[in-house]
């Protein structure tokens, strides 16, 4: 099964350290890090309103649990976004590199 793996983060160069980490051990494909986001949410029992920087990530599912521990390696939330979306179809050929993409050893 192949998934979708969204983590955020603080700015652009933890972003590109999460990405850049995944993808040099294999563990994902392809990593997009999309800027100029705005995040609001619920921290220390308050609303809180951040810019925070996304990190998409294409793979496989049998390497999540690797893909986390990379991410929880070089964040620097205490508890950082990392989440999985199975994807339901798509382009064979495309699923076909992620495959040759990543590593599952």
């Amino acid at each position: 099964m192949y998934i979708v793996v969204y983590v955020t983060a603080k700015s652009t160069r933890e972003a590109n350290k999460i990405a850049e980490a995944c993808v040099k051990e294999k563990l994902v494909a392809c990593a997009n890090v999309l800027t100029g986001m705005n995040s609001i949410f619920w921290w220390d029992g308050k609303i809180n309103r951040e810019k925070e920087v996304l990190v998409v990530m294409k793979s496989q599912k049998k390497l999540f649990k690797r893909i986390m521990a990379t991410v929880k390696k070089n964040h620097s939330y205490i508890v950082p976004e990392i989440i999985a979306l199975p994807i339901a179809d798509g382009n064979l050929e495309y699923f076909n590199w992620i495959r040759q993409s990543t590593k599952v050893s």
